[in-house]
């Protein structure tokens, strides 16, 4: 494992425990050339999950682009990396625990929703309004009032 800060290979394991979600391996590192710690999560390989976007094209899973949703939607709110990246475990989960091979992409994006809802209600407004491509303020305000009521 390579060293994230100086790029050396001559790094060891000096801790190793389940990650909380107890379907990973954390493992604390140390650099044996700069002296600095870093943690890694090692996680079994699944199946390749295929996701159908709304034109019917097809491709693989990719946690990133939850992650890179989830960071924009809460762009300046009181939140933490730790609970983006709870949120995107939990939402990885889900999905994977239905087994599915196929899985559409509207389906991921409203179990998101729903995390998000429960996380910031801001980040949760943003999200929706690029995920269900809002047109005009009445889509948003609507949205707003569903919240609200």
């Amino acid at each position: 494992m390579k060293c994230p800060y100086c790029s050396s290979e001559n790094t060891r394991v000096i801790d190793s425990r389940p990650a909380d979600d107890n379907n990973s391996i954390r493992r604390r590192r140390l650099c044996d050339d700069c002296g600095k710690r870093f943690t890694t999560y090692e996680k079994v390989e699944t199946i390749p999950l295929i996701i159908i976007k709304k034109d019917n094209n097809r491709e693989q899973y990719n946690r990133t682009k939850i992650e890179k949703g989830v960071l924009l939607a809460c762009h300046k709110r009181p939140i933490s990396a730790e609970q983006i990246s709870k949120l995107v475990d939990d939402v990885e989960i889900e999905i994977f625990n239905r087994e599915e091979k196929e899985i559409p992409s509207a389906l991921i994006g409203e179990i998101l929703m729903d995390k998000l809802k429960e996380l910031d209600p801001v980040a949760y407004v943003r999200f929706a309004s690029v995920y269900r491509e809002f047109k005009d303020v009445n889509t948003f305000m609507n949205e707003l009032k569903k919240m609200l009521g």
